[in-house]
């Protein structure tokens, strides 16, 4: 199995202070891979390094072996690799459907079939087709934001923080939808302070703490892992 991303001693500093302190990653080709840890610890800088929206002070972040540090964000998005930011950052005063538009917005083919596809994978979002993203549920717009996400027909989609403040039930009916997106072939990344649902569907998984990785291992090693389960899964069913 190959490494569609390549994380290599990645640092990254904010007026002084290194938030992220050298790490290094590998993401499998078709594989969920987690990256858990507390608020603060780097997961959303190492994120957004990855994806052009931070310059990082130094860093090797290969995506299929080409180097992609330095490049602009749209050119990532274009070469396959795609965000779902933290808060969902939908266009409220945009109809679902022109949000979903947007995220297509550097492909000149025909979206009808992607739509359809986006559609299937959250029924709810066809219904509302001509609302506008303001008016959704939180749940409602995560799954908005995921769909726009897809619409730039990614290979690998990076997810940040996809139920924080999510009702429980939607909160499962999101992680089969990672599920979901991942069994059709897209490789997730994902960020998630819900450690539980996180490492259960999880093929790899990294610990994140002050911006160094300080364990790895598959998601079933780092669920059964006692260092973890105080640490992060409290009082799990």
């Amino acid at each position: 199995m190959s490494n569609i991303l390549e994380i290599k001693n990645l640092v990254v500093s904010y007026g002084g202070i290194e938030a992220v302190k050298g790490i290094d990653m590998i993401v499998p080709e078709g594989q969920i891979v987690t990256l858990i840890g507390a608020n603060g610890a780097g997961k959303s800088t190492t994120l957004k390094s990855i994806s052009g929206l931070v310059k990082p002070k130094q860093a090797s972040i290969l995506y299929n072996g080409q180097e992609i540090v330095g490049k602009t964000p749209d050119q990532i998005v274009s070469m396959g690799i795609t965000l779902v930011p933290e808060g969902r950052r939908v266009f409220p005063n945009l109809t679902v459907l022109e949000n979903l538009k947007i995220g297509a917005y550097l492909r000149n083919d025909s979206l009808k079939e992607d739509l359809e596809y986006i559609y299937s994978l959250f029924p709810r979002l066809k219904e509302r087709e001509w609302q506008m993203a303001g008016t959704l549920s939180g749940g409602e717009q995560q799954m908005l934001a995921v769909g726009r996400a897809l619409m730039s027909k990614p290979k690998v989609i990076m997810m940040d923080e996809p139920s924080l403040g999510l009702a429980p039930l939607v909160v499962k009916d999101i992680f089969k939808i990672i599920q979901t997106i991942n069994e059709q072939g897209i490789t997730v990344l994902l960020i998630e302070q819900n450690a539980n649902m996180a490492l259960k569907v999880a093929h790899k998984a990294y610990v994140i703490e002050t911006g160094t990785i300080t364990m790895e291992g598959t998601g079933a090693e780092l669920l059964a892992n006692e260092e973890i389960k105080q640490a992060y899964l409290g009082k799990t069913k």
